[in-house]
C-alpha cells in the first residue's frame, strides 16, 4: 500500500512546523504522497509543494474546512483541487471570519478565572493571527504552567461547559462540500471517530455528506483507535465511500502519530487517491 499521509498542519494555521518542515519531516517518515491540510487556510500550498516536489514526493493540494453540523463542529478535508478556485478561496475568506472575536471572547472567559492575558499569550503562538485557534490557547496555558499537556488543557479549559469554551457558527455543510468540488476536488469526512453523536444522528450526518457530494471519509487516522479503523472501514464499505488515510501531525512532541508511521488501509477499500496515479 501507498505510504500516503493526507492530512497534517504547519504554521500557517495551529501546527508549530512551517510547510517546508513539515515536507522534510514527512519524507523521513517514508511519505510518498502527502498532502499539508491546515485549517481554512491555503497560505502554505505553494511552499508545500515545492518542498514536496523537490524531496521528490508526490503532492496533492489540501485544506480542513470547520463545519458547524447539528450545533457542533465537523471537519471537511478537501483534497486534490485548483488552490485559485474562486469559489474555495471566497469561501475559505469567509470561513475564517469571526476568528480573532472568538479568541478575545476566549481570553474574556480565562481571565474570569484568574488567567490573565491568555489572548496575547496564544498570539505569540500563532503565526497566522487572522487564524488563532483553540491550540494555541493551549500552547500557552502549558507554557504558563495552568496545565502539563494540551490535552490537559482541552479537558480543563477548552471543551464545551469549561472556562475558556466559546462557541462559532462555521461553515455549513453544503458550502464546504460545494467549494471543494467547484475546485475540482474531493471531499473527506475528517476523523469521523471523534464526533459525539448519536448514532442516528451519525447515520444523518453520512448520508446528507454523501448527498451533498462527499466522496471518501478518512478510516486510518491518528485521532481513531485500533477498533475505529475497523469500524470505519466497515462504514465506508456500508455507504461506498473512498477511504482516507492521514496523521492528523501538528506537532512532533504534540501529535499522537508520526508522519508516516500509520497502518495501511484495509486491502478491500478504494484509496481515496485511486484516480489520481
Amino acid at each position: 500500500m501507498l505510504n500516503a499521509d493526507l492530512h497534517c498542519h504547519s504554521n500557517c494555521s495551529d501546527g508549530v512546523l512551517t510547510p517546508a518542515e513539515v515536507a522534510r519531516y514527512a519524507y523521513a517518515g517514508g511519505v510518498k504522497l502527502w498532502s499539508l491540510t491546515d485549517h481554512d487556510e491555503l497560505s502554505g500550498q505553494h511552499a508545500a509543494h515545492q518542498a514536496a516536489t523537490a524531496l521528490g514526493m508526490q503532492y496533492v493540494c489540501g485544506v480542513e474546512i470547520s463545519v458547524t453540523w447539528a450545533e457542533r463542529t465537523v471537519h471537511v478535508v478537501g483534497l486534490n483541487f485548483n488552490p485559485d478556485c474562486a469559489a474555495l478561496v471566497n469561501g475559505l475568506a469567509e470561513a475564517r471570519r469571526g476568528r480573532v472575536a472568538r479568541a478575545q471572547a476566549m481570553a474574556t472567559e480565562l481571565a474570569k478565572v484568574g488567567i490573565k492575558d491568555a489572548y496575547a499569550g496564544a498570539l505569540r503562538y500563532a503565526s497566522n493571527p487572522d487564524l488563532i485557534a483553540r491550540t494555541h490557547f493551549a500552547r500557552y496555558l502549558v507554557e504558563a504552567g495552568f496545565a502539563p499537556s494540551l490535552p490537559a488543557v482541552f479537558k480543563r479549559y477548552l471543551i464545551e461547559g469549561h472556562p475558556g469554551f466559546v462557541p462559532h457558527c462555521w461553515a455549513q455543510l453544503t458550502d464546504a462540500i460545494s467549494w471543494i468540488n467547484a475546485a475540482g476536488g474531493v471531499a473527506v469526512l475528517a476523523h469521523p471517530g471523534r464526533y459525539r453523536f448519536t448514532p442516528r444522528e451519525f447515520e444523518i450526518l453520512l448520508t446528507t455528506f454523501k448527498e451533498l457530494g462527499g466522496k471518501a471519509i478518512e478510516v486510518i487516522t491518528g485521532s481513531h483507535t485500533k477498533q475505529q479503523y475497523q469500524e470505519y472501514a466497515q462504514i465506508a464499505r456500508h455507504y461506498g465511500f473512498w477511504a482516507s488515510r492521514g496523521s492528523d501531525f501538528h506537532a512532533p512532541k504534540e501529535s499522537r502519530t508520526a508522519l508516516g508511521s500509520l497502518p495501511a488501509l484495509p486491502a478491500d477499500l478504494t484509496p481515496v487517491w485511486h484516480a489520481w496515479l
